[in-house]
């Protein structure tokens, strides 16, 4: 099959002036543009395989892009970004320089909204539609003519409707009653019952104007009748509804006309049902849309993930390109280390937010499957949930991604910190992620938790501490501990049988030379760029003392106050951003007089403050100071007598 086909269509306009035959052609040969691209980048492939014929029939049936369409979190966006003018650059995806693995405002104008964290689209279309609403009666008003007709299409898969956000926003749509347009596109729940030209059949008719027409007509004259009368006339209209269209009785009651299932893949079914809720004057609807991941590509289909995330690979065999690992994964060693922890402790317990794979805790769900909590796309249940299991006296570990705790900040605040709960918090791909990009860096947790009392924060420094540091969080029960560790391989170093809890608040030497007038004060895993540092400062004839501060809260006191007090230069390393671990420590040596005589220079070493845009984590670092040479360049600005 070629994609020939394609080269034309460099806008959404072109593809509408196809006729409706030709369409099928277009999602074949997008499709493989998108195999083959993919297995070039690496990236998420099952989840836009299964929207090939919806985002074409989208494209063709509505006026892109004063007509919104915004994908959430925008995994399944590539077939998106295909056709709308960027075909030339999609083996670009995810690479330094090139395309986002998102959608993003930036990028494109047919990115109406930037998406990578889940279930914000109905939200984000609704505010979108409710503009739209505001200007239309704005320009009436003032007496013009009406504006050009314009759709808000939100498009959210099942997994995110697992999210309470979803529900929000579905609940003030339906409250509003403003036009807007949500596809639940169902691709792995099986909410849906079979679907077929019945099923298709019933989707048009109730989408048709006819229909709603006389279904609000029958409404207005059903007010005249008898109280009584009329609410029995409503519950057997309910009924007689759900037996056409489904499973839609939930959205109805939230307020939305609900339009489905039907065969996402068949375009002949997808075409003119799209027509009917794009003219349709009634909102919001909800059309429920039913695919398959990784549809049109054999490995895909039959792999368990439905390849949702991949690295390079061969598109003839499907086998993905995975380097042999030097180091064991942190995300194992965390898994593996609690599953010790729960095997000793019949307390403990582990809960994820739709990331068990991600997180390491899959491994522990197949050792305790009876004590692992997947709650789905809903990190604030998660946590509070976490505390609920806590004041029952079990000893909650919650793993999730540094990224996505951020949107439970309220429950980590108010439901445990201000409650002294003992929550384990492990926060997973801390510091910077590579070609997930800013949507995904780990930067923000240690400036977010280490402001709050209670709680006690650590961050492993290889993957043997990391071991240490789950022993830690098992064996403290007197408040709120997170333990940070990054994406990727560990160090290399030698892994301890069991691990040792470590005493709370207290750093270590890692070498401290005869002489030394520079102090690296390392938090996580830049302390082997620091060791790196020192080595080539040596060798220029500058001794450096090196120290794994260990704790962001509570500081190392006492170490940090020594290391201030013998050297002329002190430099603390974190990977997070402005306002973390270096604030903490600039705090404590005000506090405390340290800086009064100016024997010390003081610099922090963190993240930009800005959104770094996706690249290697290595060149990320770089970028930010943050390798051997940026530490070095560092110290020799700040140390006196020496040339920067």
């Amino acid at each position: 099959m070629e994609t020939s086909i394609l080269d034309g269509l460099d806008e959404p306009s072109s593809l509408r002036l196809l006729p409706e035959s030709a369409l099928q052609g277009v999602a074949d040969a997008v499709r493989l543009e998108m195999i083959d691209a993919v297995s070039v980048t690496g990236g998420h492939l099952g989840s836009g395989l299964g929207v090939v014929e919806l985002t074409v029939a989208l494209h063709h049936v509505f006026d892109t892009p004063d007509d919104r369409i915004v994908w959430d979190v925008g995994h399944q966006a590539y077939p998106h970004k295909i056709l709308t003018g960027r075909r030339d650059r999609i083996r670009t995806l995810r690479q330094p320089g090139g395309l986002s693995g998102f959608t993003k405002r930036s990028e494109s104008v047919y990115d109406p909204f930037g998406a990578a964290h889940s279930s914000t689209s109905i939200s984000a279309a609704l505010g979108m539609a409710v503009g739209r609403d505001l200007d239309e009666a704005s320009v009436k008003a003032k007496g013009g003519p009406a504006p050009k007709r314009r759709n808000m299409v939100a498009v959210i898969g099942d997994g995110s409707m697992s999210a309470g956000m979803a529900y929000e926003a579905m609940n003030n749509a339906g409250a509003l009653h403003s036009r807007l347009i949500v596809i639940l596109n169902d691709n792995d729940m099986s909410i849906a019952p079979p679907v077929g030209a019945m099923s298709a059949y019933f989707a048009r008719l109730a989408s048709g104007g006819t229909y709603r027409g006389l279904r609000e007509t029958a409404k207005q004259l059903g007010k005249l009748l008898p109280k009584a009368l009329y609410q029995r006339a409503a519950a057997a209209e309910e009924y007689a509804r759900s037996l056409v269209v489904g499973g839609g009785t939930m959205f109805e009651e939230m307020g939305f006309h609900y339009v489905g299932p039907i065969d996402g893949h068949n375009l002949d079914h997808l075409l003119p049902i799209l027509k009917n809720v794009r003219d349709s004057d009634q909102g919001p609807i909800l059309l429920h849309v039913v695919t398959q991941k990784g549809k049109g590509y054999a490995p895909a289909e039959a792999s368990a993930d439905r390849y949702h995330g991949v690295v390079k690979f061969d598109v003839i065999s499907g086998v993905q390109a995975k380097a042999k690992p030097n180091a064991p994964a942190y995300t194992r060693v965390f898994g593996e280390s609690l599953i010790k922890a729960a095997d000793a402790d019949d307390k403990v317990v582990a809960i994820t937010a739709a990331m068990p794979g991600g997180t390491g805790i899959d491994l522990f769900g197949k050792a305790h499957p009876d004590r692992t909590f997947d709650v789905g796309i809903a990190e604030q249940h998660a946590v509070t949930f976490a505390g609920g299991l806590a004041t029952e006296g079990y000893k909650p570990f919650v793993a999730i991604y540094s990224t996505f705790l951020q949107r439970a900040y309220d429950q980590v605040v108010h439901d445990v910190a201000l409650q002294n709960l003992p929550v384990r918090f492990c926060l997973d791909r801390a510091g910077l992620v590579g070609a997930d990009g800013a949507t995904h860096a780990g930067a923000f947790d240690l400036a977010y938790l280490c402001c709050l009392p209670n709680m006690t924060v650590m961050a492993a420094s290889d993957e043997a501490e990391l071991v240490h540091m789950v022993a830690t969080q098992h064996a403290h029960d007197s408040g709120p501990i997170a333990l940070r560790y990054p994406r990727g391989e560990g160090v290399g170093v030698d892994l301890p049988e069991t691990g040792v809890p470590l005493a709370i608040g207290k750093g270590r030497i890692v070498k401290r030379p005869e002489g030394a007038r520079v102090a690296l004060l390392s938090l996580g895993t830049r302390l082997s760029e620091a060791l790196k540092a020192a080595d080539q400062l040596e060798s220029a004839g500058i001794a450096v003392s090196v120290a794994d501060a260990r704790f962001a809260k509570p500081l190392d006191e006492a170490l940090i106050l020594d290391l201030a007090a013998t050297h002329e230069v002190l430099i603390t390393l974190e990977e997070g951003s402005v306002g973390g671990f270096g604030a903490m420590v600039l705090h404590l040596l005000a506090e405390k007089g340290a800086l009064d005589a100016g024997r010390v220079r003081v610099r922090t070493l963190t993240l930009p403050d800005l959104y770094q845009d996706h690249n290697s984590p290595e060149t990320m670092y770089a970028e930010a100071g943050l390798d051997a040479d940026g530490i070095v360049k560092t110290v020799n600005a700040a140390l006196p007598g020496q040339k920067a």
